[in-house]
This record gives structure tokens, sequence and C-alpha cells, in this order.
């Protein structure tokens, strides 16, 4: 790589760690930067779902306490979560890399309408009552399912995604749910990271890049979360977002 971009994709992943930390949705700073830094789409895609593993274990780790007597739970839907994660994984790695670079830029703008619609989600799980359906109803294990089929295949957007589905159905408070889809995002990233690693076309001089200042975004984004309005930050996000894909949409 080249010092300029090695720049790049250190500056993409300290902004990428910070956001997740701040408003979530930092996959829509480092996906494209690997891609303006010259790797095909599959390659960023895959790359970037393992330069961005240590953040996830970092935040179950964060949230361990609020995990207690979720056991039974977590054994309900992890499997789904397991299957699902392995067919979306599977499926990117069959998909020929043009049927996959046609279809980005519209799954960036479906990562960026889950953003704007996070804070509404969030509402959404406050209001949880004792009259959700529980942790073992057929359409929640749908809801896991096809997320974690999303969250293998792209993974932008996969924790709010998650918290909308885990909100309708669990009536839980806000930081045992947030907690409960931390540590799903962490096991379908683990499937795929695995997977990826294996089979997938991994950059690995840019994972180690994106990994390292990712860790320090993140450490500095939680420092910075209660001095920077997410909301503000939630909207540059979408905006850059917007933006790439309706470049990526004219290129393509």
């Amino acid at each position: 790589m080249t010092p300029e971009t090695v720049a790049l994709l250190a500056a993409a992943g300290l902004l990428a760690g910070g956001v997740n930390a701040i408003a979530g949705g930092g996959s829509l700073i480092s996906f494209p930067a690997l891609l303006a830094a010259g790797y095909p789409a599959v390659t960023a895609n895959v790359t970037n779902t393992v330069a961005l593993f240590p953040g996830y274990a970092g935040s179950v780790v964060g949230g361990r306490p609020e995990l207690g007597g979720q056991r039974a739970r977590i054994r309900a839907i992890g499997v789904t979560s397991i299957v699902g994660a392995i067919g979306g994984a599977v499926l990117l790695l069959v998909s020929p890399g043009d049927v996959f670079s046609a279809i980005v830029p519209f799954l960036i703008l479906l990562a960026c309408a889950l953003l704007v619609l996070q804070p509404w989600l969030a509402r959404l799980v406050q209001r949880s009552s004792g009259s959700r359906k529980g942790d073992r109803s057929p359409t929640l294990q749908i809801g896991i399912l096809l997320a974690s089929v999303y969250g293998a295949y792209f993974g932008a957007g996969l924790g709010v995604l998650l918290l909308g589905v885990l909100g309708i159905f669990l009536p839980e408070r806000l930081a045992r749910t947030n907690a409960l889809k931390n540590l799903l995002s962490l096991v379908i990233n683990t499937v795929a990271l695995i997977a990826f690693g294996i089979f997938g076309p991994v950059a690995w001089e840019a994972v180690l890049v994106v990994a390292v200042t990712s860790l320090v975004g993140g450490y500095l984004g939680a420092r910075l979360a209660r001095r920077i309005p997410s909301m503000l930050l939630r909207i540059i996000v979408v905006v850059y977002g917007v933006v790439v894909a309706v470049l990526l949409f004219l290129e393509g």
C-alpha cells in the first residue's frame, strides 16, 4: 500500500470506530474508504467485516452486566443467528462479484435508512411491555434469521436492525436489549470472520491498519459520546452514505 492509502484507511478506521461508539453506522465510513483505496467490492466488504471485529468484542465485554439472566434467551436465538450468518456468508462467497457490486449502492441506502430509524427503534424498545411474545416466538426467530443473513452478507446497519427486531418482541429495558444486540452482532461477525478468513479475499494489510485505528477511535468515541450530539453525527454519516451510494450508482 502507498502512504496515501495507509493514511486514508487509518483515518477511516479511526472515524468508523468513533462513530460506532457514539451513534453506530461506522461501516458507512470504512467500507467506502476501502472501495476508494481500490479494493473490489467483495474484497472491501469482507475486509471491513474482519477489520471491525475487535470493536464488537469490546462492546460485549463492556455490556456483560446487562447480559445477566439472559442465558436461556441467548441459547434460544443464538443458534438462529449462527444459521443465518452461515447463510449470509455463503451467499456472499458464492455470488458473482459483479452482482454484489451492482447492489452495493442499494445496501448502503438501506443502511442509511436503518441509521435514520435508529432513534425511533430505540423508543420502541423502551416502550416494550410484558405483552411481547417472548424469546421463542416464530416471528422473532424469522426476524433474527433474516437480520443475521444480512449482517454476514453486508453488515452496515446490522445493530440497528437487530435492536428493532429484539425491541418488538422482548419486554426488556433498552440497556439489556442493547447488550443482547451486541452479543448477537459478535456471534454473526464471528461466523463471517471465520468464513471470510478461510475462503474470502481478505486484504490483510488493510485489516491491520483499520483494526488498530478503529480500536483507538472506539476508545476516543466512548469518551466523547457525552459531548457530541449523536443526532448530529448520525445526520452527517447518513448524508455521507447517501452521497457514496449515488456516486457508486452513477459509476455502475
